[in-house]
């Protein structure tokens, strides 16, 4: 649902300095989520660690025009005569962009959080579906996927994205709703006094549920019961509200509030409750539950065993039963209820042992499951194996160290843990509390230098810990890789490449950069560090884990997936990370995936075939496709392209203009069926030097950014440099034979070096024997016999050189075009085949 920037600028209150045309359907607070920079609006949103007002240059760069901004915010900026200059302080540099004012907008205020809850406020009264509102300590994420599984098949339906039920979080989610929504589901979670009442303004739920009241955020609360006041203010004004009625808390807390909305109260102890749970029976993979409601009997089964998902099962079974859900349709729907993808993570882990990752927060509750998790997980694959617990302090609970340590105890021997490994101060001062196998310490980094850490072998472990303890570390710990060999990356170089393509763009066109395969094999992060800092519009990798190393290292650059993987849609979500669609297989498996994750509108790049043949749609397929992602919401294209067969060679030119041609008519075709603006690409990097008049919104930049032309093979401008140095100098008779089988045929008497590379590092194998040579002090130096897996020998008959001098096996004075054209390939396959164990070294001139 589109708005003018004209009436944002009325709802909010806002002052507009700017006089740019725009219509807005998307709103952002977090520089990295940006997608659609055509239709955002950006709040520069100020917290505890950061300023959004830092990223208006460089989301200025990235399309956006549209900021609301307080006046202190803005009075950073300069204005002169319609020239507005951008300046302000990013990542500790000044970064600024200069723009006239018809281009952009600043809408000012008094605060920007406020203002984006106002335009949720505003944009929410515009419906008049059923709204469910959840909140409680525990739960809110799981009723909400599991409502929008039980209920998803009869009616549209827009929920939170994932967890967001923060005072950010709820007007994105608000934001979602739209003319074709017929219910609506929201969370909304809080912290302390007072935060509710903007919650509720945004999300007015006609459908309350309450979970449950634990003692996760207790530190701002004076007790349990004022927190509860709190919570079921969010319901002041609902149809009806859901709730435990067993919960004595709960209960009282529900007479005390004064609320007017009818109750389904359910329990499983007062037959005269509206819902009574008359049976909870469990089997060994599942639970069977008979209840009677309006008088009337039904039972249904849900696949989980666990207490927490029994509760769950039975909040939605109430909401179910007041939205009029037949009873045989909810037996149908439960026993298909499907788990919902939180935060707990299995992985292999080194020497025998099995990783549960939990390193996301840590509370009582959460706890409590995690350890629950632990105990079947053990049961079913490591037998034998001890349950190892590494738990970190356990923060904002509002609880004293000795009442919180001694329950933690307690939840260990109940759960049958064999070692606890704690790590903190507070955890560190319970020591005592805790007989079983123990070590502590104060921090992550004394753990991990430990010999306790270091021994850890055959264990189920569970790494458990709130986010300032940095456990991620835990799991994903690194090693050092040492080698003599270095491939040199000239970043310079790489820059310059960039700016000879973006010379033959048209102003508008934007640009992907290709850093898959550890960037032609040059080292992705940094390649992207640079290619970020020069505002380019996406970079791409092949796999997600590619991206998610960029993301874990600090990039924020939008990143395209080439080639998704059906096990990898956690990771794209959770790092946001835009993969291509290809086929109807993968599409059903993505919208499914991001269902149960609670995602809607992901990004996705339409892939078209043209006449590859490789991967793609056909233009045939397109009306099918069309109908598919408009028949859902947890996807939404951000591009469409397609992939040239020979834009490198004249002889293929007719192939190629036919090519333009399909993609034109299947592009605007997906195109005319969306509101927003959908991106086109299908240049290479040939393509864009050959074909400039099929630039359309984008072109995709690959070889071309790392010095080689795929016209004519010419190097442009050398980024990467392939080197090692010379271990041993040896003579060696005429009648002698260098390396493996007595390949190396001397006929003379020679000086062989050897060097510290081989076809482990990704030098061919090919090349020895005399087929090719590197450079030594300037001067051609064959390779002689066999190269071997780390080490390769070379003929310094005739140069002068000794050990430790530099041996160039590709780089300014030897063009890998050299290795390439020796080898019957492609200078790709060269590039990408350098081994990781090679050290890469950047640098600048």
């Amino acid at each position: 649902m589109l708005y003018t920037i004209e009436t944002i600028t009325e709802c909010i209150g806002a002052r507009r300095v700017g006089t740019h045309e725009a219509t807005i359907d998307w709103l952002l607070t977090d520089s990295r989520s940006l997608s659609f920079p055509e239709e955002t609006l950006f709040f520069a949103l100020t917290t505890k660690r950061n300023k959004g007002a830092r990223y208006i240059p460089e989301l200025y760069e990235r399309g956006v025009r549209n900021f609301v901004v307080t006046q202190e915010e803005f009075n950073e900026l300069t204005v002169d005569n319609g020239q507005l200059t951008i300046a302000m302080q990013h990542a500790g540099s000044a970064a600024t962009v200069n723009c006239q004012l018809s281009t952009v907008n600043f809408l000012i205020v008094g605060n920007p959080l406020k203002a984006l809850q106002k335009l949720a406020e505003l944009h929410r009264e515009r419906f008049q579906i059923p709204v469910i509102g959840i909140t409680g300590s525990n739960g809110k994420t799981i009723v909400k996927e599991w409502l929008h599984q039980l209920l998803s098949l009869d009616r549209v339906i827009v929920r939170s994205p994932r967890s967001y039920n923060s005072q950010i979080g709820v007007p994105l989610s608000v934001w979602q709703m739209n003319e074709e929504a017929e219910l609506a589901i929201f969370e909304a979670g809080i912290s302390e006094m007072g935060e509710m009442r903007a919650l509720q303004n945004m999300i007015k739920p006609t459908i309350g549920i309450l979970t449950n009241i634990g003692g996760a955020h207790q530190e701002n609360f004076f007790s349990l019961q004022e927190k509860c006041m709190e919570k079921l203010s969010l319901f002041k004004n609902c149809d009806v509200v859901i709730y435990n009625a067993d919960n004595e808390l709960i209960s009282n807390c529900v007479s005390k509030s004064m609320l007017t909305a009818r109750e389904i109260a359910w329990s499983c102890r007062d037959a005269e409750r509206p819902l009574y749970i008359s049976r909870v029976v469990k089997k060994e993979d599942h639970t069977v539950i008979s209840y009677r409601y309006l008088e009337m009997d039904n039972t249904f089964c849900i696949p989980f065993i666990d207490d927490a998902s029994i509760e769950n099962s039975l909040n939605c079974l109430a909401a179910c039963l007041y939205l009029m859900m037949p009873a045989d349709q909810i037996t149908e729907r439960m026993v298909r209820l499907e788990p919902v993808a939180m935060r707990l993570e299995v992985k292999e882990g080194k020497h025998g042992c099995v990783l549960i990752n939990d390193s996301y927060n840590s509370d009582l509750a959460s706890l409590d499951i995690a350890l629950d998790f632990l105990v079947r997980r053990s049961e079913v694959k490591g037998k034998g194996m001890k349950r190892t617990l590494i738990l970190s302090d356990i923060l904002e609970t509002g609880q004293s160290t000795t009442t919180l340590y001694r329950k933690v105890a307690q939840l260990v021997q109940s759960r049958g843990i064999d070692k606890i490994i704690g790590v903190g101060p507070e955890i560190f001062s319970s020591a005592a509390r805790f007989e079983i196998e123990k070590y502590f310490f104060h921090t992550t980094e004394e753990l991990m230098e430990s010999d306790v850490f270091q021994n850890l072998h055959d264990e189920v472990i569970l790494i458990k810990g709130s986010r300032a303890f940095n456990f991620d570390l835990v799991s994903d710990r690194l090693e050092l890789k040492v080698h003599e060999t270095i491939l040199e990356v000239n970043l310079g170089a790489m820059v310059a490449n960039l700016n000879h393509y973006r010379s033959m763009l048209q102003p508008a066109t934007k640009m992907v950069c290709m850093v898959k395969a550890s960037a032609y094999g040059a080292g992705s992060y940094e390649i992207a560090k640079t290619l970020q800092e020069h505002q380019v519009d996406y970079l791409a990798v092949a796999v997600a884990d590619e991206g998610a190393e960029l993301r874990k290292a600090g990039i924020t650059s939008s990143i395209m997936i080439m080639d998704p993987e059906l096990t990898a849609f956690k990771t794209m979500f959770d790092y946001k990370l835009e993969p291509e669609v290809y086929n109807f297989h993968l599409l059903d498996a993505l919208v499914k995936a991001a269902e149960k994750e609670g995602i809607t509108n992901f990004p996705v790049h339409i892939k078209l075939d043209t006449g590859m043949h490789r991967l793609g749609f056909s233009e045939e397929e397109v009306p099918v496709l069309i109908r598919r992602l408009k028949n859902q919401n947890a996807l939404i294209p951000r591009s469409v392209f397609s992939h040239f067969v020979g834009s490198d060679s004249p002889q293929f030119d007719v192939f190629t203009r036919g090519q333009i041609e399909i993609f034109e008519r299947a592009s605007k075709e997906l195109q005319a069926a969306f509101p927003h603006k959908i991106l086109r690409h299908i240049c290479n990097t040939a393509g864009i030097e050959r074909f400039p008049d099929a630039q359309f919104d984008m072109v995709r930049l690959g070889i071309g950014l790392y010095g080689v032309s795929p016209i004519d093979n010419s190097i442009i401008n050398n980024v990467s440099t392939l080197k090692t140095t010379i271990l041993q100098i040896r003579d060696v008779p005429a009648e002698d034979t260098v390396g493996y089988s007595r390949k190396g045929h001397l006929t003379r008497a020679s000086r062989i070096a050897a060097i510290p590379i081989g076809y482990a590092d990704g030098l061919n194998r090919h090349l020895g024997c005399g087929h090719a040579y590197c450079m030594v002090n300037g001067k051609k130096a064959p390779y002689v016999g066999n190269i071997c897996m780390d080490v390769c020998m070379i003929d310094v008959t005739d140069i002068d050189c000794q050990e430790g001098d530099a041996a160039i096996i590709f780089g300014d004075e030897l063009p890998i075009t050299v290795l390439s054209d020796t080898l019957d390939t492609i200078p790709y396959e060269i590039l990408t085949s350098i081994s990781t164990r090679v050290k890469r070294v950047y640098y600048q001139e």
